[in-house]
């Protein structure tokens, strides 16, 4: 795959990304859910943190919340570069196309959720009791880098339950599968999975 077709690629899922995360912000409020399936929900919460709504401020007690916020947002900016030169030099060698492919979906995933990171605090207003409004006269519900990420996937294949003679949860209610994310979350989980599934197809001289 050229690098002219990654970048439409790269455009097309953060275009998904962005119109979908868009749309749950301007019509959900925080906590709303709606049944697709039994096994699919679409629920909208917003994510402060890295994956799981882990904080930086989680394991560094020192770092205050804000301050962790702005490190990770930096770091990701940082990142995403590091990453926007992989794809582009693995276009120019014409490394494998499942490389090719792997990088821009990483790509498009991680820039997706800097967006909302660097610029929805700006954008919107707040979720809270409320639908939340695009560009408020008001202004936003926090400063630039200090947005939110939205998440509206979500699929509890199961709830239960577990057996009594597991160790350590057993008898505990478990919901699988838990987590709650967004298009971009997928496109980045896709990627690491096409380099580790297909490692040596990936890396081939």
């Amino acid at each position: 795959m050229s690098l002219k077709k990654s970048i439409l690629f790269i455009i097309l899922i953060l275009l998904v990304d962005q119109v979908s995360k868009i749309y749950i912000k301007t019509h959900f409020i925080l906590g709303e859910d709606v049944t697709v399936f039994n096994w699919f929900k679409i629920y909208f919460i917003e994510n402060d943190g890295m994956a799981w709504g882990t904080k930086i401020s989680d394991f560094v007690s020192f770092i205050s919340d804000r301050t962790a916020k702005i490190a990770l947002t930096v770091f990701r900016i940082v990142a995403i570069f590091g990453i926007g030169y992989w794809l582009y030099d693995a276009t120019r060698k014409q490394n494998s196309q499942i490389l090719i492919w792997a990088v821009a979906l990483i790509f498009a995933g991680a820039l997706g959720n800097i967006i909302d990171s660097v610029f929805y605090g700006v954008l919107f207003d707040d979720s809270f009791g409320q639908v939340a409004s695009f560009m408020p006269a008001s202004g936003g519900y926090d400063g630039l880098l200090h947005g939110k990420v939205v998440d509206m996937l979500y699929f509890p294949l199961w709830k239960g339950y577990l057996p009594e003679w597991l160790p350590f949860y057993g008898g505990t209610y478990f919901t699988f599968f838990d987590p709650v994310f967004n298009i971009a979350d997928m496109a980045i989980s896709t990627g690491f999975g096409l380099l580790i599934v297909f490692n040596k197809r990936a890396f081939a001289d």
